[in-house]
């Protein structure tokens, strides 16, 4: 078992400020993901995307974002537990007993739950046989655009996901995009650009039309579409890519007896802790009067739920508040 002074679920951009600031006031963390990586949405869904409301970063993709605050929790060495999930939550004294879907146990008398808005999948094509080129030659997500340069890439989708990426990869692929309706849900601009690259034959763009067949061996050779019409047409592809939305999944949480509000928990604004001491909710998944989901928000939350776990993890100590530029905990950590 490990103990700990918090536990903090979720590892996105919210999740590894929090960790930072836990760091700064001296507490230690344990941080769990159920990705594969650190980032959360930040790099499953935009990794290459750029941001443009971090304070003075006037421009950042999610991939570095994750990367810098990486780096600025390295000098604490936390531990990023990945590919898992917290299966199951119970009080034993002062503290909480978390297990893993990896049977890994945790003793803490803290938990921050920075898990987004829960554990999320991607909406998945509804052809069967979809489901033999996942990983493959079919994906919901872009980790490394390079390998679609000089192939054929038919993109599924009509929000800023399929429209951006049929913008970018249509500079070193053959781009189809295919879009269920006549009209785009995403930002006007990316529409207009799209309708100025079909022009250009850039990309060939087919609304109102649907996925019926793919075909293929090891990899994809080939898809069919199917309009409302009930007309199709065929083409050789090397690749598919489905930017449907995703499907956000609470699971074990709904049995943690917080308080809920649909899909997020009601918090306090002092330290954002919810109705369970001890518990702590930040990011998209905290609800309060005024709340913005904003990364930038999600910073704030860290930092005063970091200090709402201090009284906790250190009942008979009290927290000093100390700027770290002047802090001498910071400069030993850093070496400075």
């Amino acid at each position: 078992m490990i103990k700990t002074d918090v536990v903090i679920i979720g590892a996105g951009p919210t999740g590894l400020f929090c960790a930072h600031q836990l760091g700064v006031i001296g507490l230690k963390c344990e941080i769990i993901d159920n990705l594969d990586k650190a980032g959360g949405q930040c790099i499953e869904l935009y990794p290459d995307k750029p941001i443009y409301d971090i304070p003075a970063i006037p421009e950042c993709t999610g991939e570095e974002l994750t990367k810098n605050l990486l780096k600025q929790i390295k000098p604490f060495n936390f531990k990023i537990h990945v590919s898992q999930r917290v299966e199951k939550v119970s009080k034993e004294g002062i503290n909480w007993k978390l297990t893993t879907s990896s049977k890994i146990e945790f003793l803490s008398p803290n938990i921050v739950i920075a898990g987004g808005v829960g554990s999320f999948e991607p909406r998945k094509f509804s052809v069967k046989e979809c489901e033999k080129f996942e990983n493959n030659s079919i994906f919901y997500s872009i980790k490394d655009k390079s390998i679609f340069n000089g192939k054929i890439v038919s993109i599924f989708g009509g929000g800023d996901s399929a429209l951006d990426w049929a913008i970018e990869l249509s500079k070193n692929s053959k781009v189809i995009l295919v879009h269920r309706r006549d009209e785009f849900r995403g930002a006007s601009s990316s529409v207009d650009k799209v309708k100025q690259l079909k022009k250009e034959n850039k990309i060939e763009l087919f609304t109102m039309y649907q996925l019926s067949k793919v075909s293929g061996d090891n990899n994809l050779e080939s898809m069919e579409i199917k309009h409302d019409d009930g007309t199709t047409k065929s083409f050789k592809t090397d690749y598919l890519l489905g930017f449907f939305g995703l499907i956000m999944q609470l699971g074990p949480i709904l049995d943690w007896g917080l308080n809920f509000d649909k899909k997020t928990i009601k918090v306090n604004t002092e330290n954002f802790e919810t109705n369970q001491k001890g518990i702590f909710a930040i990011g998209d998944i905290c609800l309060y009067p005024g709340k913005l989901k904003l990364i930038l928000s999600g910073f704030h939350e860290g930092a005063l739920a970091a200090r709402g776990c201090f009284k906790y993890a250190r009942p008979d100590e009290k927290l000093r508040f100390e700027f770290t530029t002047t802090s001498k905990a910071i400069r030993e950590r850093l070496g400075k």
